[in-house]
């Protein structure tokens, strides 16, 4: 039995009793369904820890309504404005943060950062076969989540702390290479992105640029397979290639957004973008 605080419809497709405003109890139909046992049953066992993480759930707006996390299976959820008080259904016995990304995803903040040499070659990977999500895809120089802790939520600067954080954890560049100013700001794109039948990406994606010739001699290889830099000129055939898997966000900005901020990067680069719209492509 699951009970909820200002039950949704939207949510959950519902048998007897039906949904009402207020506390309810009710039962599920989720007919089909894989639960999160089956769908981690092979799953890397490092990649399956960071699904314990909390993450940062947001409204269309970017606004914090709170973290996304079981933390001891008592945390609170709040799910499209209905905070779910506790779960019993076994295919909904999960960490709230894998709930943010399974079947139909829930909005949470990300990061996705675009590295560029001093040559203003961009630096692209390859995620793992391990990932989760979109194994073997090309990507950005990294792409993932700011926790919900209070350094990462801080307006401003928070997904920066994050970015250079991951950065250092996923291709080994020593979080000294750079400060939060050298970061910056350019853009926030809301995107929603199967991976397969049951794992989504629902993400309010901030875009943040950097410029620095980095050492690549530390790899994770658990994170990425493989890194590559791209000219200007080649970001077409790149986008065209049909051998090579790309991630829908990476895609997504690379044919809409980055060609124009691309070909002015010295801008781009100088200060955070004093635009705050929000480019909803879901």
């Amino acid at each position: 039995m699951t009970i909820l605080t200002r039950a949704s419809r939207s949510l959950f497709k519902t048998t007897s009793p039906k949904l009402a405003r207020g506390s309810m109890a009710f039962s599920t139909g989720m007919k089909g369904r894989v639960g999160f046992e089956e769908l981690t049953a092979d799953a890397d066992a490092e990649q399956l820890q960071f699904m314990k993480e909390e993450i940062v759930q947001v409204d269309e707006t970017d606004a914090v309504l709170g973290p996304i996390s079981k933390k001891d299976g008592t945390q609170p959820c709040t799910i499209r404005g209905y905070v779910m008080d506790s779960i019993e259904h076994s295919w909904l016995t999960l960490p709230f943060v894998c709930l943010a990304h399974i079947h139909d995803g829930i909005l949470h903040r990300a990061f996705s950062v675009f590295v560029f040499n001093s040559k203003n070659e961009l630096l692209i990977q390859k995620r793992a076969a391990e990932k989760i999500t979109f194994p073997g895809y090309w990507a950005n120089t990294c792409c993932s989540h700011p926790l919900f802790t209070e350094a990462e939520l801080e307006d401003g600067v928070g997904v920066k702390r994050a970015a250079i954080r991951k950065l250092e954890h996923e291709l080994g560049i020593p979080s000294s290479t750079f400060a939060v100013d050298d970061l910056a700001y350019v853009s926030t794109v809301m995107y929603k992105a199967a991976s397969d039948a049951n794992w989504t990406e629902y993400e309010m994606d901030h875009i943040l640029f950097a410029r620095a010739d980095v050492s690549l001699d530390n790899v994770n290889l658990n994170e990425v397979e493989q890194v590559e830099f791209v000219t200007r000129e080649n970001l077409p055939a790149l986008l065209e290639d049909s051998e090579r898997k790309l991630s829908p966000w990476f895609h997504l900005i690379g044919a809409r957004l980055l060609p124009q901020w691309w070909d002015n990067l010295d801008a781009m680069l100088a200060k955070d973008s004093a635009d705050r719209q929000i480019h909803d492509y879901r």
